[in-house]
């Protein structure tokens, strides 16, 4: 008999939310091959079992959404040599008891959603009453009555909080700011999109400019030690996602030696995944310097946090046409801020202005700077 129990995701992780089996209770399973997926600090993956056999459920395990321990016993693999000889078990005897909430009443002919039914367990709701919306009367979440509660903390949530946390109370954070005149940026991308191939978004060219400007400033792509600072020769650019869940910052590797086309792949399919929580943990680590990008939503500047433990992080507004001075006359221009935020602790004031001002020179000049 093989246990199956829910592994340690990440060196932080303490709990996960169980999103669902893979396998029914008596389905044959083989090493290898998924069988149920949970949500831990970043993202949901699919846990594959660690031997072949028959998957028996635990009859009281956990239902889609809940929340669980590391090491929670789920239910185990019946292999052929030990067919028969262990029962179904609750999990209250095999791990710890926990209090539930007291069971809704609910008529023995009532149908009702599974979701519903957790819901209203949740919040003991008498669902007797409830004249439900779906199909044949069935009782769906909809139709549960609203009460004020609190939203339940997902792990990515406390991983974001214990993240954003830590970098306020262990860096000495200074944010600069500056306008730039961003008409050539905006004339190149219209170029791109003219050949009619996928064109490079504004945040995949300043991405790509950004690396340039480190390779510059390398004093910019550091790390603090309680015995020193390391300078890291590698550049790898996380860019921040927004997504459903939370933010997740997947991590560009090598961006200085990668073709900007190759860039704008690598960025719309770690966008995609990253909304669809399937990035792989490999895929967010390793970050040396991070861009966040809040044009879209009409954002002139803001104060990015840090994303530690790196020492600096550039925030992106949004691009808008403006009156500025070109040639002592007064033009309508595209223009942009640049917010950067980096750890006084690291780099003083000066050496991060010259490399913004490094930045705000490629990306006035953004062909200039990328031909190869």
């Amino acid at each position: 008999m093989t246990e199956i129990v829910l592994p340690r995701l990440g060196w932080t992780m303490e709990e996960g939310v169980f999103m669902g089996w893979l396998k029914r209770d008596g389905e044959s399973v083989k090493a290898g091959e998924p069988i149920f997926s949970v949500e831990g600090d970043k993202s949901v993956q699919e846990i594959e079992a660690l031997a072949s056999g028959t998957v028996r459920i635990a009859a009281n395990g956990p239902g889609e959404g809940d929340t669980i321990p590391v090491g929670t016993v789920l239910g185990h693999i019946e292999t052929a040599d030990c067919a028969g000889k262990f029962p179904n078990l609750p999990l209250a005897e095999r791990n710890e008891i926990v209090e539930t909430p007291p069971a809704p009443i609910e008529s023995q002919t009532q149908a009702i959603t599974p979701r519903a039914r957790k819901v209203a367990r949740e919040r003991t709701i008498d669902v007797g009453g409830i004249v439900g919306t779906g199909r044949n009367g069935r009782i769906r979440e909809r139709d549960l009555p609203v009460a004020e509660q609190s939203m339940r903390i997902s792990p990515l949530r406390k991983t974001i909080a214990e993240r954003m946390l830590h970098s306020q109370r262990t860096t000495a954070p200074v944010t600069l700011t500056s306008v730039i005149d961003a008409t050539n940026l905006v004339n190149l991308r219209g170029q791109f999109r003219a050949t009619g191939a996928t064109a490079p978004s504004f945040t995949d060219i300043i991405v790509k400019l950004t690396a340039l400007a480190l390779k510059q400033h390398p004093e910019m792509n550091a790390r603090w030690h309680d015995d020193g600072i390391s300078i890291l020769s590698d550049i790898h650019i996380g860019i921040a996602v927004d997504t459903p869940a939370g933010l997740l910052v997947p991590v560009i590797r090598d961006v200085p030696a990668l073709p900007l086309r190759a860039i704008a792949a690598q960025t719309k399919a770690l966008g995609d995944k990253a909304r669809v929580r399937s990035l792989a943990p490999d895929e967010l680590q390793g970050g040396t310097f991070t861009i966040t990008n809040l044009g879209a939503f009409g954002i002139d500047a803001f104060t990015p946090i840090i994303n530690w433990p790196e020492c600096a992080i550039l925030g992106i507004g949004e691009i808008r046409q403006q009156p500025m001075v070109v040639d002592d006359r007064i033009v309508a221009r595209h223009a942009v801020t640049l917010s950067l935020t980096f750890d006084h602790r690291v780099v003083d004031g000066a050496p991060a202005a010259r490399f913004l001002k490094t930045l705000r020179t490629a990306l006035q000049n953004p062909s200039a700077w990328l031909v190869e």
